[in-house]
C-alpha cells in the first residue's frame, strides 16, 4: 500500500501535467491542427516542460541547493519555482503564442499565475502542495473545453476527480502537507484558469 502511495505522487508529478492537458486539447480539439504542428509543439513542450525542470533538479542537487524531486522545504522551492516560472514564460512565447491556440496561451498564461503564486508563497514561507496546484489547473481546463467546444467529456472528467482525489490522499498519507496546504494548493491552481475563461471562452 505505501509503495502505491509513493507511486501516485510520482506518475502524477507536477512537471508531466502541462503535457498531459496539451496532449488532452490536442486529442479533443475539433479544429484541424496539422500532425507535423502538433509533433513540433509537443517534442517542444517535452523538451521545455518536462527534460529540462528535470535537468535543473539534478543541477540543483550536485549544488547542494535541494535534496528531493518533491521539494519537501519551501527554501528549497524558492530557486526550482523561480526556473520553472522563466521556462513556462518562454513556453507562452515561444511554443504557445497567442496567435496561434488561444486557449493553450491563456492555459499557460495560467500556469504561470499559479507558479507565481506558489513562488511568493514559498517565499513568505508558506508550503502550498505543488502537485495540487498542477492537477487544479488541469482539471478547470478540462472542464473549460467542454464549454468551449460543447463536447462530453464526463468520463475524461470523472477520471481527473478521481485522479485529484488520490493525490489528495496520497500528499495526506506520505505527511507531505496539511489539509490547509492540500486546499490552498487546489484553488491557486483552479483560480487563474478560471479567472483567465473570461479572455478566450
Amino acid at each position: 500500500m505505501n509503495r502505491l502511495i509513493k507511486s501516485i505522487s510520482f506518475i502524477f508529478h507536477p512537471i508531466i501535467m502541462p503535457l498531459l492537458a496539451v496532449i488532452f486539447y490536442f486529442s479533443k480539439s475539433p479544429r484541424f491542427i496539422p500532425e507535423g504542428f502538433i509533433k513540433s509543439k509537443l517534442v517542444s513542450l517535452t523538451i521545455l516542460s518536462v527534460l529540462l525542470p528535470i535537468l535543473v533538479y539534478f543541477l540543483l542537487k550536485t549544488l547542494g541547493k535541494t535534496h528531493s524531486i518533491y521539494l519537501k522545504t519551501t527554501q528549497e522551492r524558492i530557486i526550482p519555482l523561480g526556473i520553472n516560472c522563466i521556462i513556462i514564460g518562454l513556453i507562452v512565447l515561444r511554443v504557445f503564442p497567442i496567435d496561434q491556440i488561444t486557449e493553450l496561451y491563456y492555459f499557460f498564461i495560467g500556469v504561470l499565475l499559479s507558479n507565481l503564486t506558489c513562488l511568493a508563497l514559498a517565499i513568505s514561507k508558506f508550503k502550498a502542495s505543488i502537485h495540487m496546484i498542477a492537477v487544479g489547473g488541469v482539471f478547470m481546463f478540462f472542464m473549460v473545453l467542454s464549454i468551449n467546444f460543447s463536447i462530453n467529456i464526463n468520463r475524461s472528467l470523472a477520471l481527473m476527480a478521481i485522479i485529484t482525489g488520490a493525490i489528495a490522499t496520497s500528499r495526506l498519507t506520505l505527511k507531505a502537507h496539511t489539509i490547509k496546504e492540500l486546499l490552498a494548493g487546489l484553488a491557486i491552481g483552479i483560480l487563474p484558469q478560471l479567472i483567465l475563461v473570461n479572455y478566450w471562452l
